[in-house]
This record gives C-alpha cells, sequence and structure tokens, in this order.
C-alpha cells in the first residue's frame, strides 16, 4: 500500500509540474521570427496560405483506394489453405480484375497525368 500511494504521489506531483510548466511556456510572447513560415531556412517568398492543386487530393484519394484493395489481397497466403482455395482464388482473380479495371479507367480519364 505504501508503494501504491508513493506512485500516486509521484504521478499527481508530476502531473502538476508538467501543467504549471505548459501555462508558463504559453504566456511566453513569440516574436515575429517565431511566427513566419519555415521554408528551409529561406525567406518566404509567397503566403503560405495557398490552395493545393487538386491533384495532390486525386492522387492522394487514389492511393488510398487502391492500398486499401491491396490490403485485401495480404491474408491471401493463409486464406489458401482454407478448406476451399478454388473460392479464394476466384475471389483474388475477381480483386486484382477490379484493381487493373479501375487503374485502366483512370489511366483513361487521365487521372495519372500531371500535365493539363
Amino acid at each position: 500500500m505504501n508503494s501504491l500511494t508513493f506512485m500516486l504521489s509521484l504521478s499527481f506531483l508530476l502531473s502538476t509540474a508538467l501543467t504549471t510548466l505548459n501555462f508558463w511556456l504559453a504566456q511566453m510572447t513569440p516574436d515575429a521570427e517565431k511566427l513566419s513560415p519555415y521554408e528551409c531556412g529561406f525567406d518566404p517568398l509567397g503566403s503560405a496560405r495557398l490552395p493545393f492543386s487538386i491533384r495532390f487530393f486525386l492522387v492522394a484519394i487514389l492511393f488510398l483506394l487502391f492500398d486499401l484493395e491491396i490490403a485485401l489481397l495480404l491474408p491471401l497466403p493463409w486464406a489458401i489453405q482454407l478448406q476451399s482455395p478454388t473460392t479464394t482464388l476466384t475471389w483474388t482473380a475477381i480483386i486484382i480484375t477490379l484493381l487493373t479495371l479501375g487503374l485502366i479507367y483512370e489511366w483513361m480519364q487521365g487521372g495519372l497525368e500531371w500535365a493539363e
């Protein structure tokens, strides 16, 4: 019981110290150098709030979509050991076909081209 009391007191003391330090650090006034955007040591050339191109978001969504479908194929080596490996291989072929058709569709639509 004595060890438990010591640990609780120590954690309470540490929490109180960190909270006090947090409030003390937040009251420091930052200078203009701290408030300027960081650009690898160079002076900022423009506004840091410029919007991104929609192509970045499109590539990110495509990556997530294909990555999710690839994640469905990861348990395949263990799934082949099930009672019906024919069904497993059929579903695998369907998933790979969907991936290929989706890639061809995006390629034909120009979603993978950066130049406009």
